[in-house]
């Protein structure tokens, strides 16, 4: 067993330079800073006091770093796992309670235990289930409803909390008399100053400023006289260890947010990590290790009072602008937060919940992807009709519904492509040995006796039928003139036992009207399974081809090359 795959800093840790740490020491503090401001805010997303989100920045970033594969990845607290975390919790407990923050802190555990079965079992496949529409819509939509979340802490009024965009924007608008403009100002003072850092430089800890600010302007202007609601008094210290609520009434209730959670949240770490290492050529991302990295990071977490954490695109991003190397960017940054814990949270009192907001909403309004709209509208209505549908869904019906509507449709766009694949017909090019689609090219010999057909799909119990009626369909246009049909197989990589009794079926129906059926260009697997089905003697040794050209020849009576021979059994790996 290679002890490396499964805790990869053992690859890096012994070659470890001076030269990396320099790197490491900068983006660490780099993204110790970001987390500051930003862990609070998001966890004031998910309905947790602001100290959770420091919390959840210590063990689960050092536990990622031993076990992950991506060396570049920011783990910590993110806008969608906190909002998918306020969504399921929420239901359950009132936020702000003591049985709120226990559930939370359990969803932790769960979502641990999800992400590191998946990993371990090698299920990280089932995340391509979700297609980029879907994504992109549920993103989109999750981004305006975090955003405008925050809204209450922008105008300094009461809006009562809600997952419809709808609901938000009626309360706003119901208590537009009521808006503080001293918060209004300090919250759109903070989301200039937070902007205008990001346009000078990406890694400038412009949120941080931007709290600064805020501090400062409250304290010494003394705002909170003037009706500015702060985070107040912040608890000192180091997160202590204590045991997750984890009985059956508990699993069975946070299940469904437990399970999109896991995957939502692997979805945008695996995203962004595939996309950072993509620039570093020494050393690969796995999938399955990644999940069971985030695993571990969430289930040590959960034991000291951590909520759910996933890789964070923007983190990551500044994270490798910084320098970083290896996974000891992410151990210094859990050590810095430990040290604000141990010893800065008093400065924090006078932080005004405006300017949270505004990190907040800058952060997630990034996340809204117009440009994948216009992408779509161009290149693919039908993508964009799920991207829509997954948008609306989520606005309307709320952040659950809208995964899960999202996830069904993905699904259901599978199986639709699926059994009904794309079926071509082919001509020659005149002077030639060359098939090609008649849909697709012009001046090409199409023979109204002889039937050519490439299928671009495996054959199995799902399509058989499009198959079938497909092949009748031509039939019944080319009447009494079709002599013979050829399939072209070279595209088709695997058929199932239904798919083999459909294809005789068709070859002796179609024989039986007096239509001759040849197979051009069988694969290794392919033609193992039809030799195993013993169909090969059905169908005629005499009728398998290597070319269209030579099956062409042996209906025309000319002598034709290469006729295929029955070949042994292989295994599929052996095959081609």
């Amino acid at each position: 067993m290679n002890l490396k795959q499964f805790v990869p800093i053992l690859e890096w840790l012994p070659q470890y330079s001076k030269k990396e740490l320099t790197g490491d020491l900068a983006a660490g503090i780099t993204v110790g800073v970001m987390l500051i401001p930003q862990g609070m805010a998001y966890a004031m997303i998910a309905g947790l006091p602001p100290i959770y989100g420091l919390y959840a920045c210590t063990l689960p970033l050092i536990l990622y770093a031993i076990f992950g594969t991506s060396r570049q990845l920011a783990v910590g607290p993110v806008a969608m796992v906190s909002l998918l975390t306020a969504a399921g919790v929420g239901v359950l407990a009132e936020q702000g309670t003591e049985t709120y923050i226990t559930l939370a802190v359990s969803l932790a555990l769960l979502v641990g235990l999800i992400q590191f079965g998946l990993g371990v079992f090698r299920l990280g496949f089932l995340v391509n289930f979700l297609s980029h529409p879907v994504i992109s819509g549920f993103t989109s939509a999750a981004a305006l409803i975090i955003g405008l979340s925050q809204l209450k802490h922008l105008l300094g009024v009461d809006i009562p909390r809600s997952h419809h965009i709808h609901e938000i924007l009626w309360h706003a608008i119901q208590q537009f008399g009521h808006i503080n403009w001293m918060t209004f100002t300090i919250g759109i003072l903070g989301i200039v100053l937070i902007l205008l850092g990001k346009r000078i430089h990406p890694a400038m800890p412009s949120q941080l400023l931007a709290v600064v600010f805020g501090i400062l302007a409250v304290w010494l202007l003394g705002l909170t006289d003037y009706g500015v609601k702060i985070v107040g008094e912040v608890p000192k210290g180091l997160p202590s260890f204590s045991m997750p609520q984890f009985d059956a009434a508990t699993i069975e209730a946070l299940l469904p947010a437990a399970l999109a959670i896991s995957l939502v949240g692997f979805m945008e770490s695996i995203a962004v990590a595939k996309a950072i290492q993509a620039r570093h050529k020494n050393y690969k991302v796995d999938p399955n290790q990644e999940l069971i990295a985030l695993g571990i990071a969430n289930i040590g977490g959960s034991f000291f009072k951590s909520y759910p954490v996933t890789g964070g695109f923007s983190r990551t991003a500044v994270n490798d602008q910084a320098g970083a190397k290896t996974g000891m960017a992410s151990i210094i940054s859990a050590l810095f937060i430990m040290l604000t814990l141990l010893f800065l949270t008093p400065l924090f009192y006078y932080l005004p919940k405006a300017i949270l907001a505004s990190v907040i909403m800058v952060a997630v309004f990034g996340l809204i992807d117009y440009k994948e709209v216009i992408h779509l509208w161009k290149a693919n209505r039908t993508d964009l009709a799920l991207l829509l549908i997954t948008f609306v869904a989520t606005l309307s019906l709320g952040i659950e519904q809208g995964i899960g509507i999202g996830v069904i449709l993905s699904l259901a766009m599978v199986i639709f492509r699926t059994t009904r694949p794309h079926i071509a017909r082919l001509g020659r090019i005149p002077g030639t040995r060359v098939y090609k689609n008649v849909e697709r090219f012009d001046n090409l010999e199409i023979r109204d006796d002889v039937l050519i057909i490439r299928f671009d799909a495996q054959l199995y119990f799902a399509n058989v039928n499009h198959f079938r009626e497909t092949l009748e369909s031509y039939a019944v246009q080319l009447g009494d003139q079709l002599k013979a049909i050829i399939l072209d197989a070279e595209s088709i990589n695997n058929i199932d036992s239904t798919g083999v009794h459909t294809l005789l079926d068709v070859i002796q129906d179609f024989r039986q009207q007096g239509i001759d059926f040849y197979l051009v260009g069988l694969k290794g697997p392919v033609r193992d399974a039809l030799t195993r089905a013993h169909a090969l003697e059905q169908i005629g040794i005499d009728h398998l081809f290597v070319t269209i050209q030579d099956a062409v020849d042996a209906f025309d009576g000319k002598t034709p090359r290469n006729i295929e021979k029955k070949a042994p059994i292989t295994t599929q790996s052996q095959s081609k």
